[in-house]
Parts: C-alpha cells; sequence; structure tokens
C-alpha cells in the first residue's frame, strides 16, 4: 500500500521536476525526494511500531508474575529460554549456590546468591521462585524448600532429571511443590525381582480395583506382565474409570493382557465363588474396604459387613479354588483402634492370621501401613485448595501427627510384601518419621506464596483453624501392636508376629457378627467387636442406641 502511494506521488513529482523541469530547481530532485520520502515513512513506522510494541509490554508486564529461576544450569537456561518465548513471566535473575558465579550475568540477567534473596524479592517484587535444580541431593533440596518458606513467594519446581531426557525443559514442566519436595522422603529403588516374583505370567485379582489403592496396584501389576487382570469393585464409575484406563495402556503398548472388569461385593459370597471358580485367580490384592473413618462410625452394620465378613468371604473362596497367594492392605489404624473402622481392620488381620494357621496351601499375609497421599480426601490437597480459596486452612488438632507415603511407592512395597511371604505375617512398611498436620499446613500456605495470619502475624493472608478430633479419630498413628518387629529382605519392609484369636473360636464370633448385621443391631456390633479386639477403645455399645 505504501509503495503504490509513494508511486502515484512520485511518478508526475518527477515529471515536472526531472522530464520538464523547472527554471533554478536541480533535475535530480524529482528521483530524491520521492525516495526521500519513502525512507522517512518507513522508518516513522518503525519507531511507532517499536514504541507501541514496548507500551504493550510494560503494560502486560504489570500482569505478569515476577520470578526468579533457582539454579542457573542448563535447566535454569532451558526454562529461561521457554519462559521468554512464552512470555508467561518476567525472570527477574538467576539464584546459585555456586559463590564464583555471583554478580555475573548470564544471558543478559544477573545472578545473585541465596543470602541476596530477602533484598531481591522486596526490590524486584518477586512473586514466584521457579526450582530448576533437577540434579541436587534430596537433602539439598529439602534445605533450599525450607529457606524459601521465610519469604511470600509461590515455589514451584521442575521434575527430576530421568523425567526430562525426552526433551527440552518447557514451562508446562513447571508444577507446585508436592508432597514428596515437603515431606522429603527418600525413596528406595524396587527389587525387580519380587515385583514379578508372584505376578509375571499370573492370574491376579484385586478388590477394591477402583480405588486409591487398589488402581495404582493394577497399575503397578500391569507393568509387571501378567496374564490377566481381573478387576473387582462395587462402585460403577470407579470399575469403569481403571477398566478404561488399564485397556487403553495395555492396547497402546501391545501387551498381550486380559483386563476383566468384575461389578460385585466381597461381601456376596455367591459372587466371591462365581469369581474365583470362573477366573482361577492364582494371586489376591485384597484392598476393598471402607476406610474413611467419621463415616464409618455412622455406618457401623455396614463396615463390618464390608470390612469383616467381606475379608472372610474372599478368604474363604481363595481357600476353597486353591489360590496360591492373599494379601490383605490394612492400616495402621489397626493398631489399639479408637475407631470402628481401624477395629474392622483389625478384625479382617485377624481372620487371615487364624486361618493361616490352620493350613499352608495358600500363603495368606497381610500389609500394615500409614496414610497415601493423593488418596480421597488426602490432607494436603484438601490444605491448598483452602489455601487458595482464601482460607481458612482447617486442622482437627495441633498436636495431631500422621505417617505419611506416596501411592506409587506403597503399592510397589505391597507387591514385594506379598512376594515374601511364607504364611501369616503381619508386614510394616517404613512409613518414615511421622509429620505434624500443622507443620505440614504452614508449609503448604508459605510455598503457596501467602503468609499465615495469627497473633504474630494478624495481616498475614491465611488463617489455620483447629477445629477439633473427629469421632474415632487418634492423635497419633502406630504400626505395631506388641512393639516388636524384625527385618525383611527388603529395607523399607519389616515383619511382625502378633497375638490372635484361634480359628475355632474366631469363627464362632464371625457367625454372631453375621446374625448382628442381618438384625441390623449396630450396638450388639460394637459390643461384639469389644469383645474380640480387647485394644478397642472407641465407643461403647451403650452410646449406640439400640434397633427397634
Amino acid at each position: 500500500m505504501l509503495a503504490r502511494n509513494i508511486s502515484i506521488y512520485a511518478i508526475p513529482y518527477a515529471g515536472i521536476f526531472t522530464y520538464y523541469g523547472i527554471n533554478g530547481v536541480p533535475r535530480t530532485l524529482g528521483l530524491l525526494q520521492p525516495a526521500i520520502l519513502l525512507i522517512v515513512i518507513l522508518v516513522e513506522r518503525m519507531l511507532m511500531s517499536q514504541l507501541l510494541s514496548q507500551m504493550g509490554s510494560e503494560r502486560a508486564s504489570g500482569e505478569r508474575p515476577r520470578v526468579l529461576i533457582y539454579g542457573s544450569g542448563s535447566a535454569g537456561r532451558q526454562l529461561l529460554l521457554a519462559l521468554r518465548q512464552s512470555q508467561e513471566m518476567i525472570v527477574i535473575g538467576f539464584v546459585d549456590d555456586d559463590i564464583t558465579l555471583s554478580g555475573q550475568t548470564l544471558d543478559g540477567l544477573r545472578v545473585f546468591r541465596p543470602a541476596q534473596l530477602s533484598d531481591v524479592i522486596a526490590q524486584k517484587q518477586v512473586s514466584d521462585v521457579l526450582l530448576a535444580i533437577p540434579s541436587a541431593t534430596r537433602k539439598r533440596r529439602d534445605e533450599i524448600i525450607a529457606d524459601l518458606r521465610r519469604f511470600s513467594v509461590n515455589v514451584r519446581t521442575l521434575p527430576g532429571m530421568l523425567d526430562l531426557v525426552h526433551g527440552r525443559v518447557k514451562v508446562s514442566d513447571l508444577h507446585e511443590v508436592t508432597i514428596d519436595d515437603l515431606l522429603g522422603r527418600d525413596r528406595v529403588a524396587p527389587d525387580s525381582t519380587l515385583l514379578r516374583r508372584n505376578v509375571t505370567g499370573k492370574v491376579v485379582l484385586v478388590t477394591g480395583a477402583g480405588g486409591s489403592i487398589g488402581s495404582e496396584l493394577c497399575r503397578q501389576i500391569v507393568e509387571n506382565a501378567p496374564a490377566s487382570v481381573l478387576l473387582l469393585d462395587h462402585s460403577e464409575f470407579a470399575l469403569y474409570a481403571i477398566h478404561r484406563e488399564l485397556s487403553g495402556l495395555v492396547g497402546q503398548e501391545g501387551r498381550n493382557i486380559e483386563i476383566v472388569p468384575l461389578l460385585g461385593s466381597v461381601a456376596d459370597v455367591r459372587m466371591m465363588n462365581h469369581v474365583f471358580a470362573t477366573w482361577r485367580p492364582e494371586l489376591v490384592f485384597h484392598a476393598a474396604a471402607y476406610k474413611h473413618v467419621p463415616l464409618v462410625e455412622q455406618n457401623v452394620v455396614e463396615a463390618v459387613r464390608n470390612n469383616v465378613i467381606g475379608t472372610l468371604r474372599l478368604t474363604q473362596a481363595a481357600l476353597r479354588h486353591g489360590t496360591a497367594h492373599v494379601v490383605l492392605i490394612s492400616t495402621d489404624k489397626a493398631v489399639r483402634p479408637t475407631s470402628i473402622m481401624g477395629t474392622t481392620k483389625r478384625l479382617a488381620e485377624q481372620i487371615l492370621q487364624a486361618l493361616a494357621a490352620t493350613q499352608s496351601a495358600t500363603c495368606l499375609s497381610m500389609v500394615r501401613f500409614g496414610n497415601v497421599l493423593g488418596s480421597s480426601g488426602s490432607v494436603v490437597p484438601l490444605f491448598r485448595a483452602q489455601a487458595h480459596a482464601g482460607g481458612p486452612v482447617t486442622i482437627t488438632h495441633r498436636e495431631m501427627t500422621r505417617y505419611f507415603m506416596l501411592i506409587p511407592e506403597a503399592a510397589q512395597l505391597v507387591i514385594q510384601a506379598g512376594a515374601m511371604a511364607k504364611g501369616g505375617e503381619v508386614f510394616l512398611l517404613d512409613m518414615g518419621k511421622p509429620v505434624k498436620i500443622i507443620d505440614l499446613a504452614h508449609s503448604v500456605i508459605a510455598l503457596s506464596g501467602l503468609t499465615v495470619r495469627d497473633e504474630a502475624n494478624p495481616e498475614g493472608d491465611i488463617e489455620i483453624r483447629e477445629v477439633g478430633l473427629r469421632p474415632g479419630e487418634k492423635l497419633y498413628e502406630e504400626l505395631l501392636i506388641e512393639d516388636a518387629s524384625e527385618a525383611s529382605d527388603h529395607p523399607l519392609i519389616m515383619k511382625a508376629s502378633e497375638a490372635f484369636i484361634p480359628w475355632e473360636q474366631l469363627e464362632t464370633a464371625l457367625m454372631r457378627l453375621q446374625e448382628l448385621i442381618d438384625h441390623n443391631d449396630e450396638a450388639g456390633l460394637i459390643a461384639e467387636l469389644q469383645t474380640l479386639v480387647p485394644e478397642f477403645v472407641g465407643r461403647r455399645s451403650s452410646e449406640i442406641p439400640h434397633a427397634a
């Protein structure tokens, strides 16, 4: 358009001044003036475009987060390149522990020392610190994260080196600091021999397959090449979701693994006999259980039916049809229980212990561990959601502690423990050190770039509110009843020998439980649970009204 307009102007202009000529005016003016005019207009447009672009950038920059990249190595520089291309954030500079880099300039940005963080964050109005230190040791990462908790900045991190080898660092690789980062728990590589020993080429049944632990067990099992995986769950949607996921995974990787969805309850004796008679599972992981403590307190009859009678029906069907291995997924809440949930799980353990003592054809064992993160009702996503919503972040008690483990690690350890079983063992997973829930709340708030509002800091962002223990909850969790354990062939798996009711007595008691369930006698069930699990210190039967 500009060239056409200049041409329309230049042709008559040159015709007048160059072709015809005007006395006293050089003929070259007819050629030079349009060319000079074209150059002036082009330069003017370039300058205006640059000025407008800069003004737009400055306007937009006020809305974009201002960030520091912690780590000036290759990952940090790749992250800088990705951020510059995406223009999602404004990078202020690098932070690096290497004192030889302090004050230097890399890719146009200054490198600061960690000791300068306080001043830099305040002066540059930094809102986020991005950790680009994938090769740092666990100890060093923990130290850095702990140090950053002092500042009101959002902390995000890149995955480890194994996650980066398939491509360059991208902005999408950034994620909020996970619970794994907060806990600082060291991972022990799984023993592939133990993982495959009872799984490869076998028909494996997982009950509660749609739950948090059950679904991860299914994923880990598929990775170790079974012949078939039977997915049993009484939730239609949960069963649909895990069946679809595993079928897609098997199809994409071209594996010859049959995935069978089975909709039903472990407490249904006909269902259990049908499953075992039809598919003949060789290995069973029994993860089906009601686990939400306050809900179970309000639904005693169904809890006993599912957690106790369901375990009985499943185990009897396994014995009847010659299953080689049954592994019960238990919980630390079964140790000196204060809840119905914990008591039913302790009774489920005793069923396997008692039946293991009566025969040796089927190897019966159980694995007991604490809380898994990322499961339904997990505390960290709840804290993060509460913080992002403006609070308050709610805790039940300031002195409450819990053991935590990641779901994939727990599932791998369960499979490995089952492979080591000889019959009747109670395996305990090493959960590390207990974590105070209030400390976890402080960490989540701080690493979300917010501050705690309390008496010492009334202008803070988020209040931490204590709401009191819920029915059946304990301040502290334990993994042992007899306070004695022995090592196994795996550094994170221990074995315990604990007392149980002999099968002759337990069988009669279980028949009484079934009668009480049939009569919907909640008070009678609680009284019977008190007798069978004398450590149970929860509600007394007198606190529950008898059914009319």
